[in-house]
């Protein structure tokens, strides 16, 4: 009786408020029509600096709503950091040396016997270059396909209405910055990068060989991967972290430690509360790394052919004409923008990892198209709380919304659901049994507050989440949702049950 008054009640809610979800949908639709190519034979609605995830989708779907644009891209291929030398080789080595890692020791237990496995770590890396290769490749299609003109080189904004392309003027109505981040260096300037023993993410993509012993400098979700990648193709691994946690930004705490607990038993070892001070070469050919405890104080040296510099990202606004135009930055140097995603000059916007909010190429996917269609009168409201993480490791660990801690922090009342992976049927029959779903509820009024999940296939599963916490879904209405079985899907199933009604069915 209670579900079916619910269902009444929302149904009638549905049928009085009709009008209100038809009308924004309806509001985008005239925006394909609102075509402004100028008269000016040269000049463009709007020119992109960047050709990364957001500044390529933001072209792309500029044109698409009628707006003569071109995208500015300096790097010879688009697709920005995450195409070429982040999100995507570091998954295809991460697929493959997982292949790699299960075939030296998982096969035999599943009844599959292989001998003499070896490791071509030349076709590895190719086969890493050839899935870079034809993405950017399909990105141009994309331009041309759309008619976004592709320009080739280093974009500087020189006029509000105006940017230089390698010397080249472009007039625009619109600009907008879709720069991205680089590689935040090692504090201090003592540890230099030169991407060959002294690496930073884009060097561990393109090692010449298996390292003996890699230092990680930083935990948090790019160490952890690539981390992950060497570790699986024979090197010991060593993560340093100056934080008591692994993970980065916005894990939950249980989350991490179990994540870490996983990890070591991969073979991966961690100086949590460590950092490092120092890297030296030495005359055999190692490196020495200065550690030291920042708790207690303790100094300590290892010994690594390969260090890894991790240390987070930081935007980059370097020669971009910011300063001379007076483009107001924050405190952390990022762009400020209001929430149509305009600078303090009007006619210029920016997005992506160059302003505030989480590094990552969704967001600013999002940021891309919601700016441009604020442009023309549409909404560009982005909820960075219903915004997914991912680690790309095995098992996968990704959340969505608040953690435990934050909402402790806050004053809010929750309830937990947690379920393990060693209960679910799917992931026991494919072996795959490591982790568990933890989802918080609003102890009041049952709305999801966040999703945190350790498994094979958490990277796909959080959408699921994060849809259901766009939409100001309850605990309830994930559990009433019939599940395929047997699916890992189910599990996050059994902990939206265990958060509303106390328990889950099948633990």
């Amino acid at each position: 009786m209670a579900l079916a008054a619910a269902c009444a009640r929302w149904t009638a809610a549905a049928a009085s408020s009709a009008s209100s979800l038809v009308s924004p949908v309806r509001s985008l639709a005239p925006l394909a029509a609102r075509r402004s190519f100028s008269s000016g034979g040269d000049e463009y609605d709007l020119v992109v600096i960047g050709g990364g995830p957001g500044g390529y989708v933001g072209a792309i779907k500029a044109a698409q709503l009628g707006l003569k644009t071109a995208c500015i891209e300096k790097r010879g291929a688009l697709g920005g950091t995450c195409l070429n030398v982040g999100c995507i080789p570091s998954k295809a080595l991460l697929n493959n040396s997982h292949y790699y890692h299960m075939a030296q020791h998982d096969f035999a237990k599943r009844g599959i016997k292989v001998d003499n496995v070896e490791l071509d770590l030349e076709a590895l890396m190719g086969s890493k270059d050839t899935a870079v290769s034809q993405l950017t490749r399909g990105v141009e299609g994309l331009f041309k396909k759309n008619g976004v003109d592709y320009l080739k080189g280093h974009g500087k904004i020189v006029g509000p209405n105006e940017v230089s392309v390698d010397g080249q003027n472009v007039k625009a109505k619109r600009i907008m910055i879709a720069t991205g981040s680089e590689v935040t260096p090692f504090p201090g300037g003592s540890i230099e990068v030169d991407e060959e023993q002294i690496v930073s993410s884009t060097g561990a993509l393109s090692l010449k060989k298996v390292p003996e012993h890699l230092v990680i400098i930083g935990g948090g979700v790019i160490g952890l991967e690539l981390g992950s990648v060497w570790s699986r193709l024979g090197a010991k691994v060593t993560a340093v972290e100056f934080l008591p946690l692994i993970g980065g930004v916005g894990i939950d705490q249980e989350i991490a430690k179990t994540f870490q607990r996983l990890l070591k038993k991969q073979g991966i070892e961690f100086m949590l509360n460590t950092k490092v001070t120092a890297a030296t070469k030495l005359d055999d050919g190692n490196l020495e790394i200065a550690v030291e405890n920042v708790k207690k104080g303790k100094t300590d040296t290892l010994s690594a052919d390969v260090l890894l510099v991790c240390v987070g990202r930081r935007p980059y606004t370097e020669n971009l004409g910011i300063e001379d135009l007076g483009i107001e930055l924050d405190d952390k140097g990022r762009v400020a923008v209001n929430d149509k995603f305009q600078t303090n000059v009007p006619s210029i916007y920016a997005i992506g990892d160059v302003i505030h909010g989480p590094m990552l190429a969704h967001k600013a996917e999002d940021e891309g198209v919601l700016a441009v269609e604020g442009m023309l009168g549409g909404a560009s409201h982005i909820d960075y709380n219903c915004v997914p993480s991912v680690v790309y490791t095995h098992p996968e660990v990704a959340w969505v919304g608040k953690t435990e801690e934050q909402l402790k922090e806050e004053g809010v009342e929750y309830t937990v659901g947690s379920f393990p992976m060693a209960a679910n049927s799917r992931a026991k029959s494919t072996d795959d049994t490591d982790g568990l779903v933890k989802i918080l509820g609003d102890k009041k009024t049952d709305r999801l507050l966040g999703v945190h999940m350790i498994c094979g296939s958490a990277g796909e599963l959080i959408n699921e989440a994060a849809l259901a916490m766009e939409y100001g879904a309850s605990c309830e209405d994930i559990a009433r949702v019939c599940h395929a079985h047997p699916t890992q899907a189910e599990a996050l199933r059994e902990a939206a049950l265990a958060a509303y009604a106390g328990q889950p069915i099948n633990f």
